[in-house]
Formats: C-alpha cells, structure tokens, sequence
C-alpha cells in the first residue's frame, strides 16, 4: 500500500468508501446465512419432534481485527488480497446439544443449492493439540445487491455446548496472558477438553436410550388411544387422515432417537 496516498484526501475517500463496500457485503453474507440457519432452526421448533439447534450468533470481524490478521498471515493489503486470502471475515457459531446433531446441521446447510463449501475442517475427529473441538465450514453465499450477485465467504463453527464452553475459557485465558500461558494451565486445559469430550459422549448415549423409551411408550398410547377411536362414530376419511399424521409423527420420533450421523 502506497502511504503517501493516505495524505491524500480524495484517496483516502476513496479508501473509505472501499472498506465500508466491502464489510457491508460481508455483514450481508452473515444475514443470508442467519437467516438460512434460522430457518432451520424455526422449522424443527414447529413441525419437528427434535431440535438439533440450540443457538445461533454471528460476529463480523473488525477492520483492526483484518488489517491485524492480514498482516500475520503475509497478506498484501489490498481489499483484493483479503477478499481472496482471509476466510473468517465473517463467521456464525451454532451450538448443539450433541455431537450427532453437528452432522446433522452440517448436512443441511451444505445440502443447499446455493451454498458452496470452499474447506471443511473437522477438529471433532482430528482435535488440535490443546484440546480444541469443533467443525468449521468455510462457505461461499449469493448476495443479491442493486448491480450485480457477490459471492460472499462465511465460516460457521458448529459445536457443542460444552465445546463452546472450553473454548470460551480457552479465549479468556489466552487473552489474560497474552498468548503467554504458563504450562501447567495449558494442561488443564487439554484435561478440561478431554473431559468436554467424554460428557458428550455420554451425555448422547443418555439422550439415545431415554428417545427410545419415550418412542415406546408413545406409541403403545397411540394404539390404545387408536383403538378406543375405532369404535367411535367418526368418518371413514377424517380417521385416515388422523392415523396418516400420528404415523408420520412416529417416524418422526423414531428418526430423532438415533445415535445420528458421523463425521465424514
């Protein structure tokens, strides 16, 4: 980047007006992919038996936070450079309860004709070193703006609730001492996530066997309740139709007692 051009009143305009175009795309890219994810998540709410989405942020990085970044990595400092070089300008965290219903929301977002995945990084079967879990999408979304249709890059994070915990400790603590954390922190820290891991394992085992049951004992109701509906004068069409939605509504219960999907 030229200095002496910063000097320069109109190309310092111009600059703004640069930089403000190009996080507006990005603050953009967040809404379409929130809007996508929160669909998703309305639609188990209403009509499904299971909810795989506990809660959905977003964050759009700062300038400060680019030009930082940019600079760690080697990248020349031009919007071009960024745009195509740094990945996280834009990011959505979705939690979940259990592992399975990461790759279950995965699937769904990547399934969408719109969606591009650019990299998955899948830190639940490869953990890093410290202890850190986690899957990240890097995606490309269409943005519809006045004169033309920007593809914009969005990563989403999908974790657990305690993934998500250890790795906000993990932030903080980082933060407290600058990068610098003493040794025997950081191995708790890596004790902390292991213990992270085997709660939710075991708390999906839990999850798995108590659907189970639930789906037992729901439908040995719906057949006694069924039953007692036969033998009441209600028309041929309209007791079809309640059987056809108290099955579906089975399936649905059945599908979500699973141990679910694996990483791929």
């Amino acid at each position: 980047m030229n200095t002496d051009a910063l000097t320069d009143p109109t190309h310092r305009a111009r600059l703004k007006d640069d930089m403000m175009r190009f996080l507006m795309s990005y603050r953009f890219g967040i809404e379409e992919m929130m809007t996508k994810v929160n669909i998703l998540k309305d639609e188990f709410h209403y009509i499904h038996a299971y909810n795989p989405i506990e809660h959905v942020s977003s964050r759009l990085k700062s300038p400060e936070g680019i030009l930082k970044k940019a600079v760690r990595k080697g990248c020349p400092l031009t919007i071009e450079d960024i745009r195509a070089q740094i990945y996280d300008i834009a990011g959505i965290r979705v939690t979940c309860s259990f592992v399975s219903d990461i790759y279950t929301v995965r699937d769904m977002i990547v399934g969408q004709s719109d969606v591009t995945v650019l990299e998955v990084k899948d830190y639940i079967a490869e953990p890093k070193p410290n202890g850190y879990q986690s899957l990240h999408l890097i995606v490309t979304v269409p943005v519809f703006l006045s004169d033309r249709v920007e593809q914009v890059t969005v990563e989403i994070q999908i974790r657990t609730i305690a993934m998500d915990f250890w790795a906000s400790l993990e932030h903080k603590i980082f933060y407290k001492y600058d990068g610098a954390v003493p040794q025997t922190l950081l191995a708790e820290l890596k004790e902390a996530a292991d213990v992270a891991n085997r709660l939710d394992r075991k708390m999906e085992r839990l999850h798995t066997e108590v659907m189970s049951l639930d789906t037992s004992e729901a439908a040995r109701q719906d057949d006694t309740f069924l039953g007692a509906l036969r033998t009441l004068p209600v028309p041929e069409g309209l007791l079809d139709a309640f059987i056809a939605a108290t099955t579906e509504r089975e399936d649905r219960r059945g599908r979500t007692g699973r141990t679910g999907n694996g990483p791929v």
